[in-house]
């Protein structure tokens, strides 16, 4: 079940994907979500806080189901395809948080970028240690470089899904496929 809190925050993510973190009021939020602007306040101190708790619930939510699937993987191809799934799951469900994220990393205050960076770090880390695995080729470096690409090719979707969701993710899981393990 949705809580409410969740549904304000999936709400503004969608507004601020669509018009922009400026270009959205908190009469906007309000009324999208059946309430008053001035209501939204009982949850959370305005639309800054809205947008740092998108950024930041995803990146945790990446970090915590990527670390999930790798450590259920019995071995590093299988942790390898069960990071591709999770990730084109998560592009192809959660588009407006790709846009917020690219679009708006500059309204969030030093601090939430900060915790960001940290958490989306460290899900780097995750597919950096399996694709090194897999790749003994490659430095951390260039292993990071790669994983960095292959992230740059899948949250393209926002912008590049023109096939149907199944289509989609066939399409982006052998292009991540090919773009790591050449």
């Amino acid at each position: 079940m949705v809580t409410r809190q969740q549904q304000i925050v999936d709400v503004a993510a969608e507004l601020f994907a669509e018009r922009g973190f400026h270009g959205v009021s908190v009469q906007d939020i309000g009324e999208a979500v059946g309430i008053s602007g001035p209501a939204l306040y009982k949850h959370f101190s305005g639309k800054a806080e809205l947008l740092q708790h998108s950024l930041t619930s995803v990146s945790d939510r990446l970090l915590a189901e990527g670390t999930r699937r790798v450590e259920n993987a019995p071995d590093a191809p299988a942790a390898l395809d069960a990071l591709i799934d999770w990730h084109v799951d998560f592009a192809l469900t959660h588009p407006a948080l790709i846009v917020i994220q690219e679009r708006e990393w500059s309204t969030l205050d030093a601090a939430s970028r900060d915790r960001v960076r940290e958490t989306q770090l460290a899900y780097i880390d995750i597919w950096v240690g399996v694709l090194r695995e897999l790749r003994t080729d490659l430095d951390r470096p260039t292993a990071r470089a790669s994983v960095q690409a292959a992230f740059g090719l899948l949250n393209s979707t926002p912008h590049s899904a023109r096939l149907n969701d199944r289509q989609m993710r066939t399409l982006l899981t052998q292009m991540a496929r090919r773009a790591l393990l050449p």
